[in-house]
């Protein structure tokens, strides 16, 4: 009798993929009871499950993403997009977490402003980005979108203590060079320039940059595709 060899990589695509849905009706969950609390420590405790779901579902979308590009399967749906609709749909997406810290958010997106790019991992990419800032931030965020060289510029800029030193070196690095065992931080940086690279026209790359000279003072990362 001969053993079949696991095909463990897309048993873990797959497996991703289920997890990546259920946690996502597991979001819609919480932001329905939110809706119906009025223990101000309940919706607390919502407010925090909500926001580590989000991280995990965010985490297995990295997974599932780095994945498929190692196994040079990374599609990409290149199509117009507009950034106001963007944002709009990733703040909406942390409404329940936004809310329950008293931050408060700004945007300033330029009319009509859109882009060829893939909207799921931009958004996600987006997403990512926003959830750790709204985690770091005292109250203020503040969201840019504006037009780059046949491209766009977004910016996430909030008034928390910035990035540490060794984050801003990271950020710098090529691509191949990133530490991915360092914690978490490794492997958000290595997908935030994964995703922003994958995005090319006319021989140019998207790029990202961290700096700590925000509009109010602490980090500011920007994301450029052409």
């Amino acid at each position: 009798m001969t053993t079949r060899k696991l095909d463990f990589p897309t048993i873990l695509a797959s497996s991703v993929h289920d997890m990546k849905n259920s946690l996502s009706m597991l979001l819609q969950l919480i932001e329905r009871l939110t809706e119906q609390v009025n223990q101000p420590d309940v919706a607390n405790d919502l407010a925090h499950l909500h926001y580590e779901t989000q991280r995990i579902n965010m985490g297995l979308i990295q997974l599932l993403a780095l994945y498929r590009h190692d196994a040079d399967s990374l599609p990409l749906a290149m199509e117009e997009n507009f950034a106001d609709e963007l944002i709009e749909d990733v703040l909406a997406q942390n409404e329940v977490y936004i809310q329950q810290r008293q931050l408060t958010v700004t945007t300033d997106i330029e009319p009509d402003l859109a882009a060829y790019f893939d909207r799921d991992l931009i958004y996600t990419l987006v997403n990512d980005i926003v959830v750790n800032a709204m985690r770091y931030a005292a109250d203020k965020l503040h969201i840019v979108a504006k037009k780059a060289d046949k491209g766009l510029t977004i910016e996430i800029h909030d008034d928390g203590p910035g990035y540490p030193e060794n984050m801003l070196q990271s950020s710098i690095q090529p691509l191949g060079e990133l530490d991915l065992t360092a914690a978490r931080t490794g492997l958000g940086l290595f997908f935030a320039q994964l995703i922003a690279s994958v995005h090319q026209r006319d021989d140019v790359s998207g790029k990202i940059l961290l700096e700590n000279n925000g509009c109010f003072g602490g980090s500011l990362f920007r994301l450029t595709l052409p």
